[in-house]
């Protein structure tokens, strides 16, 4: 069986319904090696999302943010998934809603399809294919919505661009970028719903320069790239996945809605 934005849609819901579970009672977080903070949540929301997309695609190679923190890293060729359960996991301890469910298909070094849902925002951001990306609203193990919203990026406002930041990694590398631009208005936001409101129209420029994982882009990537969005290195090459060589980390990069790169 083929897996489709719908398989993926359906499998990140279960996982939000999972998460909100624990979202909703008491729980502890560890640290990982790398000092960033993991919760129950994390665990087993990857554990849902592993059995499912083995079940739908046997032979799906999936490189997953908590299965490489315990050092399993498998060999996978030209096709394979990347998997982040719970991204924005200091947002889910602050209790602010916005985390995110990510899960991305990569093809040949390209995002070709993936799902973004922020279960506490009941917001659910799916690409398709490479042209065609959709949202809609969607409780956490709800029904995946036949009511959808085709995304498109907007063309930035002559009154100016609106960027988004990260919430919890502004860097002066972001600040002095922004300065090249009109900017309007700066929103901030969580986790790779960052993506997903250049997506929507909802914002124009969202420069990241910071340390990313491959597993906490590859799907908004997705999104925002069906929906006719752009991501960039600062050299202006594509953000290519797959990058074994670097231990799956990403340099520098700019999303670009309906804005030319400088």
């Amino acid at each position: 069986m083929a897996i489709t934005g719908d398989t993926l849609a359906r499998i990140a819901l279960d996982a939000g319904k999972l998460i909100m579970e624990i979202y909703d009672g008491d729980f502890d977080f560890t640290k990982k090696g790398d000092d960033s903070p993991v919760t129950l949540a994390d665990e087993k929301a990857e554990a849902l999302i592993l059995e499912a997309l083995a079940e739908a695609d046997p032979d799906l190679k999936v490189i997953a943010e908590e299965a490489m923190a315990a050092g399993q890293m498998p060999e996978h060729g030209a096709r394979f998934a990347l998997v982040d359960p719970l991204d924005g996991t200091k947002e889910f301890i602050n209790k602010n809603g916005e985390f995110t469910v990510n899960i991305a298909i990569i093809e040949h070094g390209r995002p070709v399809m993936g799902v973004v849902y922020a279960p506490a925002l009941s917001r659910l951001f799916v690409a398709d294919a490479y042209n065609s990306a959709w949202q809609a609203e969607a409780a956490p193990g709800a029904a995946v919505p036949a009511e959808r919203t085709p995304l498109r990026i907007r063309k930035a406002p002559e009154e100016g661009v609106t960027a988004v930041a990260s919430k919890s990694h502004r860097t002066p590398e972001t600040d002095a970028f922004l300065d090249k631009f009109k900017v309007a208005d700066i929103k901030g936001a969580g986790s790779s719903l960052k993506f997903c409101l250049i997506a929507a129209g909802e914002a124009d420029l969202y420069p990241r320069m910071g340390r990313t994982m491959e597993w906490d882009t590859a799907a908004g990537q997705a999104v925002v790239e069906a929906a006719g969005g752009r991501v960039l290195t600062e050299e202006g090459a594509p953000l290519l996945y797959g990058k074994r060589e670097r231990g799956y980390d990403n340099p520098y990069f700019i999303v670009y809605g309906g804005v030319s790169p400088v």
